[in-house]
């Protein structure tokens, strides 16, 4: 496929973790790359890595109007926006009686507005291209609650929850053209996360039947998965990555 026909693809919090796994593997799989993280060294190492032609998108996915801003210039661009994957996040380890308004409002607006906005931004193009997948990435915690060993808690927990009502809504609204889904990962390996992993692996190992911690890479192919299958027939769906940690 010439490069300037090749299916792009928008990953938030691309710089590291999930986001940049899954940059890789789209970028793989053929599919040209805008990557939407907070600017810094981060961003600019994974644009190197993701490859030659990569969109740097420096920015908050909680504002409103530079998302647009962004989702135009990725337009401009290349033409096109075929795949939006929703990955952007922050933790929130603080409980109910410690946070501070300011605290649950930017956990909010980070986790669950990013998620609108950038929904918001570029549903207009998919639906007018009659195409487009969009790929939401919330935790188990959303259906569990915060553990109390767990990096984030209620305000987190909230968020992801939200963007679960969200995706199933838009996956109606949207339909036929655009199909949404969902993952909910579990406890997975990232620089976030491996300070609490190292010093509980063996009791967290324990409670998982695959019997091992994940990696960004375990939920990157399922949501490559969810961008790139043909055919598909599936929106609306709620996939739970995590190793049957948390089998219903």
């Amino acid at each position: 496929m010439p490069a300037e026909t090749a299916p792009v693809a928008i990953v938030t919090g691309g710089a590291r973790g999930i986001g940049l796994a899954t940059a890789l593997d789209l970028s793989r799989k053929g599919y040209r790359i805008a990557l939407a993280d907070l600017d810094g060294p981060d961003l600019a190492a994974a644009v190197g890595r993701v490859g030659e032609g990569t969109l740097a998108l420096p920015g908050d996915v909680g504002a409103f109007a530079a998302v647009q801003e962004q989702a135009a210039t990725v337009l401009a661009r290349f033409g096109r926006i075929d795949v939006l994957v929703n990955n952007a996040g922050i933790s929130q380890p603080k409980t109910l009686v410690e946070i501070s308004e300011d605290e649950y409002d930017r956990t909010i607006a980070v986790n669950l507005k990013g998620c609108f906005n950038w929904c918001k931004a570029v549903a207009p193009a998919m639906l007018e291209a009659g195409r487009g997948r969009i790929v939401n990435v919330s935790s188990v915690s959303a259906n569990t609650g915060g553990a109390r060993s767990a990096v984030s808690k209620f305000a987190y927990c909230t968020a992801k929850a939200g963007i679960l009502g969200m995706t199933r809504a838009l996956a109606k609204e949207l339909a036929p053209a655009v199909s949404v889904n969902a993952v909910c990962p579990g406890s997975i390996e990232t620089a976030l996360t491996s300070g609490l992993i190292a010093a509980n692996r063996e009791a967290i190992t324990g409670t998982i039947p695959l019997g091992r911690i994940g990696t960004p890479e375990d939920v990157a192919v399922v949501i490559a998965f969810l961008a790139t299958v043909e055919p598909n027939y599936l929106t609306g769906e709620i996939i739970d990555v995590d190793g049957g940690q948390w089998i219903n």
